[in-house]
């Protein structure tokens, strides 16, 4: 055998070992909560698991639902999760009141928020004022009845007119539906597209999106665990990093990025849940200032705004936080990736 053909052969079994190990090599478990259930706007999270953008960052990344978006929060905060997705606002109330909980958001995945105030024209609800004397359903940990007092505020509503009835997640819509009450509130892509299912006519619909009407708030953002985050800094950053090709992918073919979800919920019909993602990208997702600045980032004028009109209708127990109290951008990818194309 020749010196070349010796070479050769070390090289392709160096090559081979290479990719054994390559393919064999631990990958980082990641524990994630959604705010809710496998639903269109979860996309971008199951479209980076089936692609396999998580697994080229070295995670193996396990997610599970919640039963809304102030449950990721406290999931994160204990522990037993290290990063999940869930409702800034109520994430800056919560580091109010447990001040020695550095919870921090590190991405902004909504930045408008999809709260809203969703009635049936058919019983009087057309505008925010048209709720007086009106029957309003909303679960008690709703990420969307938790702005009722700056809606009430920014608009005028008063408030001891409106009889608020604390309603389950799965009865909201049917109870609407039924006329139990005359409008709920809920994130518009999911009450819209579910009254819209159960056979309510889309013309009887009125969908009052809460930042149309003087709500000036960021929306979900994915938020850490302090402790995780300090021990595992470039897990964060690679769990990002795949987010961020996740969203780009889902923007660009939402048609086929919904049967990731999909295939992880029995009831889910891809109709319903591609109109419910498109409305996502649509008003919440890819917003002016996200087609400006790129995904994931805050504007920090903007931000302190919104700390200060949660400010006007919630009595702080500490001073009001600042926005880097709240939001490290330390773990975002470059401005370059995170570009909107």
């Amino acid at each position: 055998m020749s010196i070349v053909t010796r070479i050769a052969g070390l090289a392709g079994l160096a090559v081979a070992a290479a990719l054994v190990s390559g393919t064999t090599q631990a990958q980082t478990p990641v524990k994630f909560s959604l705010d809710w259930k496998f639903e269109g706007p979860a996309a971008p999270f199951t479209v980076a698991i089936d692609n396999g953008y998580f697994k080229a960052e070295g995670l193996d990344v396990t997610i599970d639902t919640a039963g809304g978006s102030l449950e990721p929060i406290n999931r994160v905060a204990s522990g037993t999760y290290g990063i999940g997705i869930g409702d800034i606002n109520s994430l800056i109330k919560f580091r109010d009141a447990n001040p020695n909980v550095a919870l921090k958001a590190v991405f902004m995945f909504y930045n408008n928020p999809p709260f809203s105030i969703v009635g049936r024209k058919s019983r009087g609800v057309t505008t925010p004022k048209s709720l007086e004397g009106k029957k309003l359903g909303a679960p008690a940990p709703d990420g969307a009845y938790a702005q009722w007092p700056i809606f009430v505020q920014a608009n005028g509503i008063d408030a001891s007119k409106v009889t608020i009835e604390n309603v389950g997640f799965p009865v909201r819509e049917p109870m609407l539906a039924a006329g139990q009450v005359d409008a709920i509130t809920g994130f518009s892509f999911s009450s819209f597209i579910n009254l819209k299912d159960k056979g309510v006519p889309v013309d009887d619909i009125t969908v009052l999106l809460m930042s149309d009407y003087g709500v000036n708030l960021y929306g979900n953002a994915v938020i850490v665990n302090p402790k995780y985050a300090a021990d595992n800094p470039e897990v964060v950053k690679a769990f990002l990093r795949a987010l961020v090709k996740g969203i780009k992918e889902t923007v660009k073919s939402p048609s086929t990025a919904v049967d990731s979800v999909i295939k992880r919920n029995d009831v889910a019909k891809k109709s319903v849940e591609l109109e419910r993602l498109n409305m996502a990208i649509r008003d919440n997702i890819v917003t002016p200032e996200v087609k400006k600045n790129g995904y994931g980032g805050i504007e920090e004028a903007r931000f302190t705004k919104a700390i200060e009109q949660i400010g006007l209708t919630y009595k702080w127990k500490n001073a009001p936080p600042k926005a880097d109290d709240i939001f490290d951008a330390s773990y975002l990818p470059a401005a370059a990736d995170r570009k909107f194309e």
